[in-house]
């Protein structure tokens, strides 16, 4: 009987600062690494010099790690690829042209189909980690009546952004990811009453979904729902 294929999620994963020995804590519900997030068994490699700070800020001279790491995750049995941060959309192409599995690096992805779904009247929120880098080129928006009606919020100048920008980061407390989320949501529904659905950029969204859905009856996109519609594609 021949052996049962094994078949994953493949997420390239920031650098984190661990010993390649280091056994790394358990995933948070939520977390792109933990498998019930997406109903998928998942394996992960991570970007060789992919800190947060390099990613956040568009280091093109990652994208070799990027190319690499996702070359890695498909020899280990990924049949999709995803990552743990967002602004990875800017390797999007290199990585895709690189493997022969669909790859789906950030839910930015998602805004120009998510604009087309809304009326004309109503907005689209992206809520991102770092707004001064979160700029139009990352949304794939190319109509500037399209662009307008995308309001980019973030929570740069929380403990969030702080801790992974350092090298180790440090783990951010739940209840502050939760707290600089939920207030970043508001802020904008109550700026923009337009907004009809949100998008999430930052990975670190899932975790505290329940605790945003608390605040805003408005429909939620982040990387964990790009990542279930394309594993459900993959059948």
């Amino acid at each position: 009987m021949a052996s049962k294929i094994s078949r994953y999620l493949g997420v390239l994963n920031l650098e984190r600062g661990r010993p390649p020995d280091a056994v790394p804590p358990p995933p948070q519900p939520g977390s792109l690494l933990n498998p019930e997030t997406c109903g998928f068994p998942v394996v992960w490699e991570t970007i060789v010099g992919g800190w947060a700070d390099r990613v956040i800020c568009g280091d093109p001279a990652l994208e070799p790690a990027y190319v690499a790491a996702a070359r890695r995750l498909v020899e280990r049995g990924a049949v999709a690829i995803t990552a743990n941060c967002g602004f990875s959309i800017r390797h999007q192409a290199a990585v895709a042209a690189s493997v022969n599995v669909p790859v789906a690096l950030s839910s930015l992805l998602l805004v120009p189909t998510l604009l087309r779904q809304l009326p004309r009247s109503a907005k689209l929120a992206v809520v991102t980690a770092d707004w001064t880098n979160c700029g139009e080129d990352l949304l794939g928006v190319d109509d500037p009546a399209e662009r307008a009606r995308v309001v980019v919020g973030g929570i740069e100048g929380g403990k969030f952004l702080e801790n992974e920008m350092k090298r180790p980061p440090p783990p951010t407390d739940l209840a502050d990811i939760e707290a600089e989320f939920v207030a970043c949501v508001v802020r904008l529904c109550e700026a923009h009453p337009e907004i009809a659905a949100i998008v999430f950029e930052c990975s670190a969204a899932p975790m505290v979904t329940p605790a945003i859905r608390r605040v805003s009856p408005l429909p939620l996109y982040d990387i964990s729902t790009l990542c279930r519609m394309t594993l459900m594609s993959i059948g």
